[in-house]
């Protein structure tokens, strides 16, 4: 199976082969500024089952634990698609909204709970309005 994440205009693509390697999502505050949201959700491939095409810009960002990773990101667009940790270059993470599939795995890794909003996981429950 070859799955494929873009960016919003699509111009930036990752194809990715096989099934992923992790799918986890992260309450880190950076997470939250970097994707406007209050979590991110990631999915880790090999880099030898991604292929990236297309135009992307870069930008670099040490973490809590003193690690870095460069994000990739459509110059057009903004959309981040994709990015790879320094601290273990034969991984590629890739945002999982970027595939744009209900269907996708579920995440089976949280991290950084601490920083979780209190109704992250409850937003079904809250007093709104619910649209198809």
């Amino acid at each position: 199976m070859t799955r494929l994440a873009a960016c919003s205009c699509g111009q930036l693509t990752v194809a990715c082969a096989g099934e992923p390697v992790r799918v986890s999502i992260c309450h880190c505050l950076d997470c939250q500024k970097r994707t406007g949201s209050i979590f991110a959700a990631q999915a880790r491939f090999p880099r030898a089952a991604v292929t990236i095409t297309g135009p992307s810009a870069t930008w670099s960002r040490t973490g809590d634990e003193g690690t870095t990773a460069s994000f990739h990101f459509c110059p057009t667009c903004g959309s981040t698609v994709c990015w790879v940790p320094d601290a273990a270059p034969d991984i590629i993470y890739v945002a999982v909204g970027a595939f744009a599939d209900p269907a996708f795995p579920p995440p089976s890794v949280s991290v950084y709970d601490d920083r979780r909003h209190s109704w992250a996981f409850n937003a079904g429950d809250l007093p709104m309005e619910h649209w198809g």
